[in-house]
């Protein structure tokens, strides 16, 4: 049996208000042509399908066009709801898809072995048992009974988690023993170096677990994470990452996706395949004149047009600099190459007045509302102890109201 390990496609994802829908397309193409290559018998997709809740009709459209060119590859899906997913919008076609093989989990179900997946081989006999652990959501860890008490509200999300997964195990071994089980999870491990496309870690990273939370596991699929790695150093404890750059932060990764294969009941150490870039993410970086000239003998490599960022650095204050930098664009260097998406200014001389960059016509759109609420609270000057009992407080709600359905 050979698996595919993929997660964080986050379809509708936009970049500065420029779509990935192009780059996102071409992995789609890409992936179908590897699962026939390969003659891959299962995918597992771990979570944000979508980059949000309610996914435009473009958006739906692509990951129907997909699932609908695995028909014909004889291709088992599993794919489970991120936190950027509404459980609601993936379960409501899992009766109609599982006709096409096709598992959906989007999230917590009510009774827990209703999480494992077992697929028979060409014998109609048990060959793996897959726990298809979607995003765990506080709702969903305040269900779980549990008698202990802990010190904090953070140690009690992890043991929750914890025992989430290892309640899955004990099931395993007990139903379907000698035979390799995989978990799925969409979660952020302790460990994990994360980039800055991912939004607010879960609660704050109040549910960021240790990797033995997966023991008695023969291998783990994780997602959430973009940067593929591997976690404790354990190859068969990795996120796949996502597959195209999500941030400029990860302009120099390099994405993949992982193949396995089970021979002889066993797991054979993973295969990280590489996905062919189609488009850079490119940093001009120094004074307006070298800025300039490094745009003028810019050559992309790619098939799409690269995206850019500029930081224009000065000695001076000038306000010329600010117009000509707004100025910059790909029609007045006449490149229709690249697409500029950032553009930020430094004076040096002002370095004592101001914490940060100046950055020229960034909007609150490209804030996320924890970056907005993080602003208002440093404006108002409120103590750092008191920030953090609002900070979490607020991050429980946007999570209701992100995955309310």
């Amino acid at each position: 049996m050979k698996i595919i390990h993929t997660a964080d496609w986050h379809i509708g994802k936009m970049l500065h208000k420029h779509s990935l829908a192009s780059e996102l397309q071409y992995f789609f193409n890409w992936l179908i042509e590897m699962i026939i290559l390969k003659e891959v018998n299962l995918l597992l997709v771990s979570g944000d399908i979508f980059d949000i809740a309610n996914p435009g009709a473009k958006d739906r459209e692509m990951y129907f066009q997909f699932l609908k060119a695995l028909i014909g590859t004889n291709t088992k899906v599993i794919i489970t709801g991120g936190n950027h997913d509404s459980v609601g919008f993936l379960n409501a076609p899992k009766d109609v898809l599982n006709m096409l093989d096709i598992d959906i989990i989007g999230g917590a179900t009510e009774q827990i072995e209703d999480e494992l997946i077992v697929i028979n081989n060409h014998n109609n006999l048990p060959q793996l048992v897959v726990a298809a652990v979607p995003f765990l959501r506080d709702k969903d860890l305040r269900n779980l009974d549990s008698d202990e008490k802990f010190t904090s509200r953070e140690e009690a999300i992890r043991q929750a988690i914890k025992s989430h997964y290892q309640k899955l195990v004990k099931i395993c071994n007990e139903k379907y023993p000698h035979i390799p089980k995989i978990a799925m999870g969409h979660l952020y491990t302790i460990g994990a170096d994360p980039s800055d496309s991912e939004r607010e870690i879960h609660v704050g990273n109040a549910g960021a677990v240790k990797s033995d939370a997966f023991a008695g596991f023969d291998y783990v699929a994780l997602g959430h994470i973009h940067r593929p790695q591997v976690i404790g150093k354990n190859e068969m404890v990795r996120y796949s990452g996502s597959p195209i750059s999500l941030s400029f932060s990860e302009k120099n990764d390099q994405k993949s996706i992982v193949c396995l294969e089970i021979k002889d009941q066993k797991i054979a150490p993973p295969e990280v395949i590489l996905i062919p870039k189609q488009r850079e993410l490119k940093k001009f970086k120094g004074s307006l004149s070298d800025v300039k000239s490094n745009l003028v003998k810019y050559a992309p490599k790619f098939n799409l047009p690269s995206f850019v960022e500029l930081e224009v650095i000065e000695s001076h204050f000038n306000s010329l600099v600010v117009s000509e930098v707004d100025a910059i664009d790909d029609d007045s260097i006449d490149n229709k190459n690249y697409v500029i998406l950032k553009r930020r200014i430094q004076f040096l001389d002002r370095a004592k007045d101001t914490s940060h960059l100046f950055t020229s016509g960034e909007n609150i759109e490209d804030l996320s509302p924890m970056d907005v609420f993080r602003e208002k609270l440093n404006a108002e000057k409120i103590e750092e102890s008191v920030q953090k009992e609002l900070i979490q407080a607020y991050q429980e709600i946007l999570e209701t109201v992100r995955h309310s359905d």
